[in-house]
């Protein structure tokens, strides 16, 4: 590690003793820009090798930070995981184990803690929990999901329709508030965080032509009949075969769009639409249709996310923010593109458990490197505290990163990860589940049918193949059962699921 800042060399030695650093002085302590995407599964983002698309511009983080090839979320869903990012805690104890759920007023989050340090705090985007945004000196919102074109942005007092793609938007604000607003005088948070590609993966208008003369590389797994593993995975409703909408293919525009826009949009989409319509397509061959149509507008909007990025990426180098300040890639969880027939996440299967999570602090780290240590979103809320010297409450679960981000990998690092998921009934009826992850296996737990999965992740990658209940794996799966009953206990994770069930669909 480069210790080019004495900053950095307290706050590693706070790492590694578990207490906070003394004051440090204000132009020492690193701005954070939190850079926050939603359903951006790891294997679309080229750093991580991905085979379908280019991502120059979070690629330049990775080659100038360092990507963390073993990074996961707590509950693969958007609210529960943008509470455990803010407040470092599972959903079973911050409030957000489900989508329906609101975030304790009481649980302490990172901005609230970082602005009572004395950091200037922002949030653009999307939010995403059903209460206003506190610890920010200033946000400006999405309510919900929002939309993808001509957004409504939520201040403290007022809201503010925009006319544009979202995406662009977002970034928009984010750098006005960082040029118009920022006191210079004092470290900022930032959290700059966007709606795509959320479904129904809507393309900005300087994106729409991309990969239309060119066919993606399909999944391995795109025919997977899930015939090897628990009911579970016969039972969802989220396949392409099955499970996509007229909106989801573009036979039906986004909402919200302008006349202008919408003659652009017919432009782009109705002949492909009529083309369709005319090939008559069945069985496979609509299958591949529907996954060409589905990930060539996932990309797109990835697209967009990797060139705004690089918009605020340039403006850091201009104003000479750049060294000192933390850049933090990441999504609130991985994504199915066209793995195992499916789209969506919630899953604790690898497309959906896995993350893309990159950090470059050009002061206080060396570029380039690659970390294999298990981390979580969990991690995210300490490690911001860690860098600015401020005390990581005993409340929190997870760990600061710093010291791995220093090159060094504690002796006591965890070495396997908890993981639950809890919003069943709902949307693509995935069961309740809970499991851990080590390096090499993973177990799951369909805890209301109380059905068990095993895999081994060296042998079986793709988890085709569940080796529960196999006489070769029977020692292994007594100690991973023992290991995860242990974790239960240590995340104080309630013995009964007290979540309750709803009625489905609403209103049925």
């Amino acid at each position: 590690m480069r210790l080019t800042r004495v900053s950095v060399a307290i706050l590693l030695a706070t790492a590694a003793c578990g207490a906070p650093s003394d004051p440090i002085s204000e132009p020492e302590r690193p701005n954070i820009l939190l850079v926050f995407t939603d359903d951006h599964a790891a294997h679309a983002v080229s750093a991580y090798g991905s085979v379908i698309n280019q991502t120059p511009n979070i690629d330049r983080l990775a080659a100038e930070g360092m990507l963390f090839s073993n990074a996961f979320v707590t509950n693969s869903i958007c609210a529960p995981s943008r509470a455990t990012v803010l407040s470092g805690q599972y959903g079973h104890l911050n409030g957000v184990p489900t989508n329906r759920d609101t975030l304790y007023s009481s649980t302490v989050t990172f901005p609230n803690l970082l602005q009572d340090a004395g950091y200037q705090t922002a949030i653009v985007g999307k939010w995403h929990l059903k209460i206003q945004p506190t610890g920010f000196d200033y946000f400006e919102v999405l309510r919900g999901q929002g939309q993808y074109y001509n957004p409504v942005f939520f201040g403290p007092n007022d809201s503010t329709l925009y006319e544009g793609y979202t995406t662009d938007i977002i970034t928009d604000r984010a750098l006005t508030w960082l040029d118009e607003s920022r006191d210079p005088e004092r470290p900022f948070l930032l959290m700059y965080q966007h709606k795509a590609p959320h479904r129904e993966w809507a393309p900005g208008p300087d994106q729409l032509a991309l990969y239309e003369d060119e066919d993606i590389p399909e999944p391995s797994t795109l025919f997977d009949d899930w015939s090897d593993r628990s009911s579970a995975a016969r039972t969802q409703e989220m396949s392409l075969a099955a499970d996509m909408t007229e909106q989801d293919l573009k036979f039906v525009p986004p909402g919200n769009l302008t006349p202008a826009q919408l003659a652009t949009w017919n432009a782009a989409y109705g002949p492909r639409n009529e083309a369709f319509e005319a090939a008559g397509l069945e069985g496979d061959d609509l299958i591949r249709w529907k996954y060409q149509r589905y990930i060539k507008d996932y990309l797109r909007a990835i697209a967009s996310v990797d060139d705004n990025l690089g918009r605020v990426l340039d403006y850091l180098d201009q104003e000479g923010l750049a060294d000192n300040t933390i850049v933090v890639y990441t999504s609130d969880q991985g994504f199915f593109l066209g793995d195992h027939g499916w789209f969506d996440k919630r899953w604790m299967y690898e497309e959906s458990l896995r993350t893309p999570l990159i950090v470059r602090w050009p002061a206080g780290m060396d570029a380039g490197a690659v970390n294999a240590a298990l981390v979580q979103n969990l991690d995210l809320a300490e490690t911001f505290l860690d860098v600015a010297g401020v005390a990581i409450p005993d409340a929190m679960q997870g760990r600061s990163l710093l010291p791995l981000m220093g090159g060094e990998t504690p002796s006591d690092w965890r070495d396997a990860i908890y993981y639950q998921y809890f919003e069943y009934p709902g949307w693509h009826m995935v069961r309740r589940h809970y499991g851990i992850r080590t390096q090499t296996h993973k177990l799951i737990h369909y805890y209301e049918i109380d059905e068990w999965e095993l895999f081994d992740l060296e042998a079986d990658p793709d988890e085709l193949h569940s080796v529960w209940g196999t006489a070769a794996y029977a020692e292994l799966q007594g100690q991973l059962e023992q290991r995860l009953d242990s974790m239960r206990v240590h995340f104080a994770v309630p013995e009964v699921d007290s979540v309750p069930y709803i009625q489905w669909p609403p209103g049925g």
